[in-house]
């Protein structure tokens, strides 16, 4: 690790949106001053004239697909995108092969992530219907997930009965994605033999996710329990949330739900196919205003990476998800840039409530004593999303010839660089994450 690095003449997102355009040195992996006219005697100076400086994005959801399905995506190729995308740290969801789902299934996902992680890594631990134990005890875990819907094998847990025992249970927090499972059933049987991809939005319908929103919202309330609602996609829960939110929760949005909806099934088919779906046009509004005024706090990727020919398969065959690392960043960025939101409001929503809403320590935020964990974007030139320049395993993207701006150029990882002027540092790695009680 270089023990000094010093950046000049940044445009930085401080705390509380203050913007200034100085100079940050890192000393061994921290933060140790932010002004100007800094000056380092040793160590390595960059020219950050023209880019902004971020703290590094904290991607809440992720599924990386190891162990057991890596012919999708591997913890190396994936945190390469990380790195690309600007991702300094993830938390990442239990649904490998074998599932997160015992401390000995999470050690070994810990190890693999040592060995290979560009980036900061931290893992949920996987609720299932017998595992109330492993849910108590297991270390280090960012929370609990429950696949209320959408789930397989031992990772569903749709019986009210098996959801209250889990949030009776200890003080954890707890994530969940929120779809019905009895209704989902229901609905395929109605839509039968359609192999049109765009009957997916319809199946797992807005009612089908706002069931078990309020469920999750009730057990919360009713135990005093800490709960996530991943992934928030319709505009009917934002606003049901409104009205029942409690200090105790908090939800997320992806880059996808904000940006497209059911009219991209014309042009992607299969692979605008996601769980929870794609909204209508009037969904993509309401969830913008319910993040603008803090009913939702933050933004993650649910990057979740199939093959082209996985994903070429006829409908409903076809698995749903798609890649999000890579892209997430400058899509906010150019949103920001369009006027639709602020600078310091994609900090906020990507970077500083992620570390808040996980108890993730000194991270998050431009801070002297926080961690070195940056990212320099090129703020005034733009280029599209091509499938050639991706680092994603799966090698695909459903905002391809998207023409963005906010590209990262260095992405810095507990003070080194692993991102250097589009050239990835692949000998760097990453540490786990702690979470405090």
């Amino acid at each position: 690790m270089n023990s000094q690095l010093l950046i000049k003449e940044a445009l930085m997102v401080l705390s509380q949106g203050e913007m200034l355009v100085g100079d940050l040195l890192v000393r061994e992996g921290k933060i140790a001053a932010i002004g100007t006219d800094l000056v380092s005697d040793c160590g390595r100076i960059i020219d950050a004239r023209g880019l902004v400086l971020l703290p590094g994005v904290i991607d809440p959801q992720v599924h990386f697909r190891e162990p057991g399905l890596e012919h999708k995506e591997d913890l190396f190729t994936a945190t390469c995108a990380c790195a690309k995308g600007g991702v300094t740290s993830f938390l990442e969801m239990p649904n490998t092969i074998p599932p997160t789902t015992t401390q000995e299934a999470l050690n070994e996902k810990l190890e693999l992530a040592r060995q290979k992680c560009l980036v900061n890594y931290g893992f949920f631990l996987g609720a299932t219907p017998e595992n109330s134990e492993d849910l108590r005890t297991a270390n280090p875990v960012c929370g609990i997930k429950v696949f209320m819907g959408s789930g397989h094998g031992s990772l569903l847990v749709s019986k009210e009965e098996d959801l209250e025992r889990i949030f009776a249970t200890n003080n954890r927090l707890i994530a969940v994605h929120a779809e019905n499972q009895e209704r989902i059933l229901q609905r395929r049987k109605l839509f039968a033999g359609n192999t049109n991809p765009a009957v997916h939005s319809q199946i797992q319908d807005e009612e089908t996710a706002l069931i078990a929103t309020k469920l999750a919202v009730k057990l919360s309330h009713k135990y005093q329990r800490r709960l996530h609602i991943l992934h928030l996609s319709t505009g009917v829960e934002a606003e049901y949330l409104r009205l029942h939110k409690t200090p105790l929760i908090t939800t997320e949005v992806t880059p996808q739900h904000l940006l497209l909806n059911t009219t991209a099934y014309e042009k992607l088919g299969t692979l605008a196919q996601m769980n929870p779906p794609l909204r209508s046009p009037e969904n993509n509004e309401m969830l913008w205003r319910a993040l603008k005024d803090g009913v939702i706090d933050c933004i993650a990727t649910d990057h979740a990476p199939h093959t082209l020919q996985e994903k070429a398969k006829p409908y409903p065959e076809s698995p749903s998800g798609m890649p999000g690392v890579e892209t997430s960043l400058p899509l906010m960025l150019t949103q920001a840039k369009q006027g639709r939101c602020s600078l310091a409001e994609v900090v906020k929503w990507m970077c500083t409530n992620p570390a808040k809403i996980y108890k993730i320590p000194n991270k998050g935020e431009l801070k002297v004593g926080y961690d070195a964990d940056l990212v320099l974007v090129d703020w005034e030139n733009w280029r599209p999303v091509l499938r050639e320049n991706l680092a994603t395993k799966c090698g695909w993207s459903p905002f391809e010839g998207w023409n963005l701006t906010g590209w990262p150029v260095y992405t810095i990882v507990n003070g080194e660089v692993v991102l250097d002027n589009g050239r990835i540092n692949t000998q760097v790695r990453g540490k786990p994450l702690f979470f405090s009680p």
